[in-house]
């Protein structure tokens, strides 16, 4: 058991660190925390769990499987306390749960749970279960549960109908949630996603920003699953038009699916393999401890959607566009009894809260982007990583290579 103990801890050590953006020279505004991840907001945690088996044609409830849930909590597994929250929706083809309360309340109860279209259901009953088993509400534990999960369809590359993610995995992603590096790309609820028809998936960053002399930090984490490969500009620079081939394609000789969404991979033939419109979705969420109020974190989650604009995102008629921000200050605001006392930011001095989250937010897309790796999936499918050495060399080509 040592050696094998041992042996495991080797190849963990001798993994290549992934790079991210900066470290391809990709230029961006604002200062980063340490980790440049939505947990240098201090007591946030992240737990991923990915699920991955299987190949070639799909059969429905055996895969190929392509798929996870990722969770966030806002203070740690240790803490029920809920936060202060808002949230909004570009445009809403798509499903966060539990979006009604915080609209009524300003307060978010328990962890924000991101997984596929069609695991909604499964990872809500989870939540709620393992609130009740791990006594993670402590005091706030109420006879009803309204939790947060949220969407993005992943059905091109993972066999959707097959309903794969169960209450275990979610409760995996619970109970692994960790301060620290989160992993981007391919992993957990972002694993079979697709973005600006590259490989998508999750992806993080944080800025460090300063009101009145006190320097806050504001971290934001996406499942990234929309977009056309026409619209994507990077750092500004039209890196969706520069790098035009290496759609999604179906990397098979055998017959096509009936949708034929995607040409062969060999021959070209079928679909031109761009979407007339957007068809995926994103989901982002938003942590920060600087204290805002209900209202005010609202307003932070609609600057979501300016940091998206900058990536090539349109928020198109079929992408679910949906964004939630909470702020982890003023403790125990929530008590049921008594006059609580709250400090929050004056609205005259938001707009650095503003800046942070469109900083991050465009940040965070191209993490994932670059942190994917090549996919292929449901009829062998695959879907193309972006080239970090032709993003370089776009990046070069106009001048805004940082390094």
């Amino acid at each position: 058991m040592i050696l094998l103990a041992l042996a495991a801890l080797s190849v963990a050590i001798q993994q290549p660190v992934k790079p991210r953006a900066r470290d391809l020279g990709v230029p961006f505004d604002g200062t980063p925390g340490p980790l440049n991840a939505i947990t240098d907001v201090p007591g946030v945690e992240v737990g991923q769990v990915t699920i991955v088996s299987g190949s070639g044609p799909l059969v429905v409830g055996q895969g190929p499987v392509r798929t996870g849930v990722t969770a966030i909590l806002p203070r740690g597994k240790t803490s029920g306390d809920p936060v202060m929250s808002g949230w909004f929706t570009l445009n809403g083809n798509g499903e966060m749960t539990g979006t009604t309360w915080i609209e009524e309340t300003g307060f978010l109860r328990g962890p924000v749970m991101i997984t596929n279209t069609h695991s909604v259901g499964v990872v809500h009953d989870a939540v709620i279960e393992w609130l009740e088993r791990t006594g993670a509400d402590h005091d706030w534990l109420h006879d009803w549960s309204l939790p947060i999960v949220a969407e993005t369809w992943d059905g091109s590359l993972n066999d959707i109908y097959g309903f794969h993610v169960t209450r275990r995995h979610a409760f995996q992603a619970l109970d692994s949630a960790r301060s620290g590096a989160v992993a981007e790309g391919n992993v957990g609820g972002g694993t079979g996603m697709i973005c600006h028809q590259f490989k998508g998936g999750i992806g993080t960053a944080s800025r460090h920003f300063t009101i009145e002399d006190k320097t806050y930090t504001l971290g934001v984490l996406v499942q990234c699953n929309y977009g056309v490969r026409h619209l994507l500009r990077i750092a500004g620079v039209p890196v969706g038009a520069e790098i035009a081939d290496q759609l999604p394609c179906y990397d098979t000789s055998g017959p096509l699916p009936a949708t034929e969404r995607y040409p062969r991979c060999a021959t070209g033939s079928g679909s031109n393999g761009m979407e007339p419109d957007e068809m995926g979705s994103i989901i982002v969420v938003v942590a920060t401890d600087a204290p805002l109020l209900g209202q005010q974190l609202k307003r932070v989650a609609k600057r979501v959607a300016l940091g998206l604009g900058k990536m090539g995102g349109l928020g198109g008629d079929s992408s679910g566009d949906i964004f939630i921000a909470f702020s982890t200050a003023n403790p125990n605001a929530a008590i049921p009894t008594g006059h609580p006392m709250v400090s929050f930011v004056p609205n005259e001095e938001i707009t650095p809260v503003f800046e942070a989250t469109v900083q991050a937010t465009e940040e965070s897309i191209v993490n994932a982007l670059v942190a994917a790796e090549t996919m292929r999936g449901v009829n062998d499918l695959k879907v193309t990583a972006l080239p970090h050495d032709r993003l370089r060399a776009v990046l070069q080509k106009y001048n805004r290579l940082a390094k």
